[in-house]
């Protein structure tokens, strides 16, 4: 497969980019830092998302979606992630629904997220670092189950309208037999949830679940078999999070280079000096093989091939790598202004940290595909 995209994916990039530089750019960001918006993000903005058709990228044509793939999510997320724009699309339209398809709660939540009304969050992690550990426990109750444990940075998870949560119904805390996923409404009893601040001024949530009551139809596929659709969640969540992570580093390289063609020093600019420009031809190059990773990943993914999980797991431990570069060489040619509030170089460097970590860091996959390579 060539690892481009094609007249009509292009066509949606620009439209995209247009759309996202237009409505959320990077001052989209300051404001809702600034301001008291409990939430995160905007509202409006979700609707204005899912106006243009983007939250229903990855969902049927038949359920009223466009019934497109995981390039196009990427394209969209790459726009989101190159105006730093505070938005749910990750967590909602690509990882959740994922997740859903296939499932009784398509019918429930997918046309919510159509119209831009619905917002979904991801509780998986339970420590400091991402991991296959899952220890919230769901045991039978009557009709159902109840839900005790915790789960952090769960993204939105102080304002979702359901919440994607993993819990162990079986076997031990590290292994995949066992699990369960289960969608719990907003509201639900016994659940708790404390908003703090990211270091990118994102806002996710510390979940306690103290004896939460839910029925068996919020089971998502079969209990004690939770692992399928918490991979498939996993594998959307991280093709999109290393898409995301392209359009934070593409930002941080566009901002450097444009500095580098307008700062002066001993009256020339910057970007003249040849130690600089070796280090941008390195970062752009870094840059490149890490998109083309991605792009495999997502076409994997959409050929439902076998190989998409290693795919994946390359792509995100390549973004990772690469964004970081891009946002610490933008900071070091920015020179000290880039550690202030006045530069947006700044921001983007905040963002990478917390997405780099989001479905795991760049030593968490490449630790995953050591064990694949039978490590």
């Amino acid at each position: 497969m060539p690892l481009y995209l094609t007249e009509d994916q292009t066509m949606l990039r620009d439209t995209a980019r247009d759309f996202v530089r237009e409505q959320a750019p990077v001052r989209h960001l300051r404001e809702l830092r600034d301001s008291a918006n409990p939430d995160g993000f905007s509202r409006d903005l979700w609707k204005q998302f899912a106006e243009m058709g983007f939250t229903g990228i990855l969902i049927g044509e038949d359920q009223g979606g466009l019934g497109l793939g995981h390039i196009e999510a990427g394209v969209v997320l790459e726009e989101i992630g190159r105006n730093l724009s505070p938005s749910p699309f990750l967590s909602t339209a690509v990882a959740a629904v994922e997740a859903l398809k296939g499932t009784p709660h398509a019918a429930r939540w997918f046309p919510s997220i159509l119209a831009g009304e619905a917002v979904a969050a991801l509780a998986i992690d339970e420590r400091a670092k991402h991991g296959a550990n899952i220890t919230l426990k769901a045991e039978r109750a009557g009709n159902g189950f109840r839900l005790t444990g915790t789960k952090q940075f769960v993204t939105h998870g102080h304002a979702a309208d359901v919440i994607l949560v993993a819990a162990r119904t079986a076997g031990a805390e590290n292994e995949d037999a066992g699990i369960t996923l289960f969608a719990v409404e907003r509201g639900a009893a016994g659940l708790e949830a404390t908003p703090e601040r990211l270091a990118d001024a994102s806002i996710a949530a510390r979940l306690n679940f103290d004896g939460v009551e839910v029925d068996a139809d919020a089971v998502i596929g079969e209990v004690d078999h939770g692992a399928d659709p918490l991979a498939r969640l996993l594998r959307a969540g991280r093709a999109g999070a290393s898409a995301e992570l392209l359009g934070v580093g593409g930002g941080a390289m566009d901002m450097t280079v444009d500095y580098l063609k307008e700062r002066k020093q001993f009256g020339l600019r910057i970007g003249s000096f040849q130690a600089l420009q070796h280090r941008a031809a390195h970062l752009y190059s870094e840059m490149e093989v890490a998109r083309a990773a991605v792009l495999k990943a997502q076409q994997l993914l959409d050929a439902g091939d076998a190989r998409a999980d290693e795919a994946v797991h390359v792509a995100k431990a390549m973004t990772g790598l690469a964004t970081t570069l891009a946002v610490q060489e933008g900071i070091q040619m920015h020179g000290g202004i880039g550690m202030t509030d006045a530069y947006d170089i700044g921001f983007y460097m905040k963002r990478a940290r917390v997405l780099a970590e989001t479905f795991g860091d760049s030593n968490y996959h490449a630790d995953q595909l050591a064990r694949m390579a039978g490590y």
